[in-house]
């Protein structure tokens, strides 16, 4: 469920031409003219709204007067990973807008590929660690208590940045710019056996692991709360907010990694020929697209179905409030001993 290396490749005017070592340079037929510039305003889209909107989410859990619980202290990370993300998306707008012509030169090709990669990959093990505090929190509250502590929520979202740039080091490692043509492409220069080793360590540490612990967990999670009714209802609150938030995941996530899965089978000729390889082409930038979303929807997620967060917000709405009427009142206060003292002078 993370970005792969090969995120810009599907943006490439090689692969929408379906070739990879395409130099022809031919410039776009006006009908995929038309196809770049609505893919421009579609990522422009997802990039302002998910600034916007994590902006606001991190802003509701900094400014809060009261510390972030466990829970908080992990979507608060995963806000800030979505963040990092969608601010990069600008730059594939232009990417887009440009015929897939890159204006920003090699450096910014492997920095901006990087950010966008490695907040993906912290994105899914941000969601690993939601899910294991939920289990922790529902299936074993007393026994695990000590563990449930902000200090080591803190410690492991640090692991998981450090992890994210780890998984995220054959982007920094091939990811180069090139001349195709009349155009710069900023690209994965690798060869068939090093993709297909890539590819498959991503599925595996960002699909199939993650996965499979986030599903554990989930499923111990409602076998939790089918048998106790009687838990407390701030922890309900908070794995509701939390499965939501999966599930959302999930839905953005999972069609893309199944069609990079098919596209190893591709990769490795298992699955040849031209009509499966301009398939798997629109198909990828058709789940990619959907998974950009997700960076917008979780912030929509946080107010629609988090009661507490929702709680959070209008208390910070009214703490901004009585620090302005007390700053009004200071100004007036200071106005009125000023026109007192002028008085007295006069």
């Amino acid at each position: 469920m993370t970005l792969p290396t090969s995120l810009p490749a599907t943006f490439s005017p090689a692969a929408i031409n379906g070739s990879q070592n395409s130099t022809n340079g031919t410039e776009c037929a006006p009908g995929q003219q038309w196809t770049n510039t609505i893919l421009a305003v579609y990522i422009l889209l997802v990039a302002v709204l998910g600034i916007v909107f994590n902006v606001f989410v991190l802003m509701v859990f900094c400014l809060h007067k009261k510390a972030c619980t466990v829970a908080e202290i992990y979507l608060s990370n995963l806000a800030a990973a979505d963040l990092i993300l969608v601010s990069c998306l600008p730059f594939w707008a232009v990417y887009a807008a440009k015929q897939f012509n890159w204006p920003f030169g090699a450096p910014m090709c492997q920095l901006i590929t990087l950010s966008i990669v490695m907040n993906a990959h912290c994105s899914i093990y941000f969601l690993v660690l939601v899910s294991i505090d939920r289990y922790v929190a529902l299936v074993h509250p007393l026994s695990h208590e000590k563990m449930r502590r902000p200090k080591y929520a803190k410690l492991g979202c640090l692991l998981v940045w450090v992890l994210g740039l780890l998984l995220s080091m054959p982007t920094l490692l091939y990811r180069e710019t090139k001349l195709d043509g009349n155009r710069t492409i900023c690209y994965m220069n690798y060869s068939s056996n090093v993709e297909l080793l890539c590819e498959g360590m991503m599925i595996m540490f960002c699909f199939i692991i993650p996965i499979s612990i986030i599903s554990l967990c989930t499923f111990k999670i409602m076998q939790a709360l089918n048998h106790r009714l009687n838990a407390q209802n701030m922890e309900h609150k908070a794995t509701t907010l939390v499965l939501a938030v999966l599930v959302a995941f999930l839905v953005c996530w999972v069609p893309f990694h199944l069609v990079k899965m098919v596209e190893m089978f591709h990769i490795a000729k298992v699955l040849t020929g031209d009509r499966v390889k301009a398939i798997l082409e629109i198909c990828k930038q058709i789940v990619l697209y959907l998974a950009f979303f997700n960076s917008v929807l979780n912030p929509i997620l946080y107010v629609i179905v988090g009661k507490k967060f929702r709680k959070k917000v209008k208390e910070v709405f009214k703490q901004w409030g009585i620090q302005r009427t007390a700053t009004l009142s200071l100004g007036s206060v200071r106005s009125y001993l000023s026109r007192s003292d002028k008085a007295v002078s006069g």
